[in-house]
Parts: structure tokens; C-alpha cells; sequence
């Protein structure tokens, strides 16, 4: 089981519609996947699920079980400030540790309207990740100029988009 993780808790992402998008490839390739969407998070996670509360609010417990399925992660994370989102570094902070995430594999996916696609974005997580025992595929997909390529029903309108994306879904698939 895959898990598509939309990495940012704003309403009506781009994060998400490219999400959406992953679930297509997905879809084709026979895969079976589940979403997990921080815009769900519960909305009084940052006060009451971090350091010493860890484990102890039901709601985000609840929230993070579909990871114990999951064998395998798609990070969709779009670039803040040259980062990735406040909202996705708390939710892995607040990850059982050294559990969570650990001996999980992950593929990671930026986006941003920026030229660089995230990638300053994607080499802080690729570290956050590493540092949690996270294995990280090495087909990492940036995105840049993201608006210009992604129409507001969520279609990837670009070839190379499409391609990169398509191919690091088989490799993740595949290893």
C-alpha cells in the first residue's frame, strides 16, 4: 500500500491537485494507494500532539494509523519560503520517534512558482528523512513554475511533468 502524503494543511492546494493527478498514474499502474491530507489534521494538533504529548491525542493517533499500512510513501510538498511547509515539518515532528516513518521508502515530489521547483525544499526533507531512517528514492521530481502547468481541475498539462512523475512512480513501484 502507497500512501500520498499532500504535504501542506492550506485549503484547495496545488499540492493536492497534483496529488490527485499521482493517483491517476497510480490508477494505470495497477497500484493501490491511500491519501493522507494535512489539511485533516486535527485543529488543535500543534498544542497538544507535540513533545511531551506524544502518543496521547486520540485524534492524531487516529489520523496517522493509514501509516502503519503503508509500506511506502509519495511526498507531495510544495516550497515555503525556501522549505517545505511548517505544517508537514510539525506533522513528522509529532510522528511516533524513532517509529513513524522509519524503514518506510519515499518518493519525493516539489512544486513551487518559483524556477527551481523546490529543490532547496526537497534537500531539506531528503535530510529531515534520512535523519528519521526514511529511505529516499533518488528520482526526486521538481516542479517549478507550477501554475503555468497545472490546469485548476488538476491536470498536468506538461509532457515532462507527466514523464517524471510517471517514471518515479514505477521506480517506487519497483524497488
Amino acid at each position: 500500500m502507497l500512501t500520498l502524503l499532500i504535504g501542506t494543511n492550506r485549503p484547495q492546494s496545488r499540492a493536492r491537485r497534483v496529488a490527485d493527478f499521482y493517483a491517476t498514474i497510480l490508477d494505470e499502474l495497477g497500484a493501490a494507494y491511500q491519501f493522507l491530507d494535512l489539511l485533516e489534521l486535527p485543529a488543535d494538533f500543534l498544542n497538544t500532539t507535540l513533545y511531551h504529548n506524544a502518543g496521547r491525542h486520540d485524534g492524531f493517533n487516529e489520523f496517522i494509523a493509514p501509516l502503519d499500512r503503508s509500506d511506502k510513501l509519495i511526498i507531495i510538498a510544495p516550497e515555503y519560503n525556501c522549505s517545505i511547509p511548517g505544517a508537514l515539518k510539525s506533522f513528522i515532528d509529532a510522528l511516533p520517534y524513532p517509529g513513524g516513518i522509519r524503514g518506510k521508502k519515499a518518493a519525493l515530489v516539489s512544486l513551487s512558482s518559483g524556477s527551481m521547483g523546490g529543490a532547496l525544499a526537497l534537500s531539506h526533507l531528503t535530510d529531515i528523512l534520512f535523519y528519521l531512517g526514511t529511505t529516499v528514492l533518488p528520482q526526486r521530481v521538481r516542479l517549478p513554475h507550477i501554475s503555468q502547468h497545472l490546469s485548476p481541475e488538476g491536470e498536468v498539462n506538461s509532457p515532462l511533468f507527466r514523464q517524471l512523475l510517471r517514471e518515479q512512480a514505477e521506480a517506487l513501484l519497483n524497488s
